[in-house]
């Protein structure tokens, strides 16, 4: 722990440093068009309780998690735009499995407001699905999202058009959109064999005002505020005779993409008041793969699969915010069921902890994982805890 000890007083002490040298957003505008550039750097030391006699320690390591370019603008009223790209992780996906959790590109799409109430986003970005997954990272304490929307039971980004609409003073949000299905992996070419698409739903209501999607309540919100959340996602995906699926599309747990039908659906409940607040969200997927021999049965009988595998999981979290002592408090409970079939679900308490020096634009942020329970046949763990510190600064 010594030495863990000295690498959060290095990792802190030079972005601190960074913090100081006063970065500031880039904006251009002539009236009619306004444009700007901004950025951003995280970085980390990570440190794992290993079981025993394991002696692999290859995720004790300082890494950059982010290295961010964003550009946002806006023509007139009627055309927004959005690019974003993560230089750290589109170096380390460019010749290996796309990260779903962080991908090289994050945003790169066109917002048209077609009537008053009716915008239609094209291009690539987030699918409006999971509360959580569409919570920006910088504005969370915690260094990595729960499991099961890290990108591992669905893709959490895919090019397509999404059609968004609000009303009753914003308090109500329905989005609703087709996409190729195969998440980050369209941005390597042509759809897989099916040649279907994913179609993808989310409705938010709000009251007794519009809510954002942050976690925190760093507005101390002198009034009680509540949030209801609803989404669902269907594709089917089976595949011609003779054709696979793309390398690399199932994800860990071979459920992220399957050869057959994907159903998912899910809800959150979020709440805040007076610089507290917490979350709940919960999804439920079946899957129905094309052929009985799929290893998603796990070699069970018919009479026991009856055709069709259950993922997915549920997770609460609850916060604070300080703004006297400029820190954010959390913790939060996942529970995540990666096969039905198979025994045991994981099942993790997190807690962290972040220091405000500059808002949200720099932060010291430290995270605590710790694993109650493991789904040992689909994903055996080499550790048991786990501490992640370091910082995050926004050029803006």
């Amino acid at each position: 722990m010594k030495k863990s000890a000295l690498n959060l007083v290095m990792v802190v002490t030079l972005m601190v440093s960074l913090s100081q040298l006063g970065f500031a957003q880039i904006s251009w505008n002539n009236g009619v068009h306004s444009m700007e550039l901004t950025g951003g750097i995280s970085a980390y030391y990570n440190h794992r309780f290993m079981k025993p006699d394991e002696t692999r320690l290859n995720k004790n390591r300082h890494r950059l998690r982010d290295a961010q370019l964003q550009i946002e603008g806006r023509y007139k009223r009627s055309i927004e735009y959005e690019f974003q790209v993560d230089f750290a992780d589109l170096a380390g996906s460019a010749n290996g499995p796309v990260d779903g959790e962080n991908p090289g590109l994050m945003d790169a799409y066109v917002k048209f407001k077609v009537f008053e109430a009716l915008d239609v986003q094209v291009g690539y970005g987030k699918t409006p699905y999971s509360r959580s997954s569409l919570v920006p990272f910088i504005y969370t304490p915690y260094w990595q999202r729960v499991e099961m929307v890290r990108g591992d039971l669905f893709p959490r980004r895919d090019v397509g058009v999404t059609l968004i609409s609000s009303f009753w003073k914003q308090r109500i949000m329905i989005q609703a959109g087709a996409y190729n299905g195969i998440g980050e992996l369209s941005l390597r070419g042509d759809n897989d064999a099916s040649g279907q698409p994913e179609f993808i739903g989310r409705v938010d209501i709000a009251w007794p005002s519009r809510y954002r999607y942050r976690d925190i309540d760093d507005r101390v919100s002198p009034v009680p505020m509540f949030n209801l959340g609803m989404n669902a996602r269907y594709t089917d995906r089976t595949m011609p005779a003779g054709q696979t699926l793309i390398p690399g599309s199932l994800g860990e747990y071979g459920v992220r993409i399957i050869d057959g039908e994907k159903t998912g659906y899910g809800f959150d409940v979020s709440a805040q008041y007076m610089g507290f607040s917490a979350q709940f969200e919960l999804h439920q997927f079946i899957l129905r793969p094309s052929s009985p021999n799929n290893a998603l049965f796990l070699g069970t009988s018919p009479e026991l699969h009856q055709g069709f595998v259950r993922s997915g999981g549920y997770y609460g979290q609850l916060n604070y915010f300080s703004r006297k002592w400029n820190s954010i408090f959390s913790a939060r409970y996942e529970s995540f069921n990666i096969n039905d079939l198979a025994d045991g679900e994981l099942q993790r308490l997190s807690v962290a902890i972040a220091y405000q020096i500059r808002g949200y634009d720099t932060m010291i942020k430290v995270q605590y994982f710790d694993v109650f329970n493991e789904e040992v046949l689909i994903d055996e763990l080499r550790w048991t805890e786990q501490i992640r510190f370091g910082v995050q600064h926004t050029f803006r």
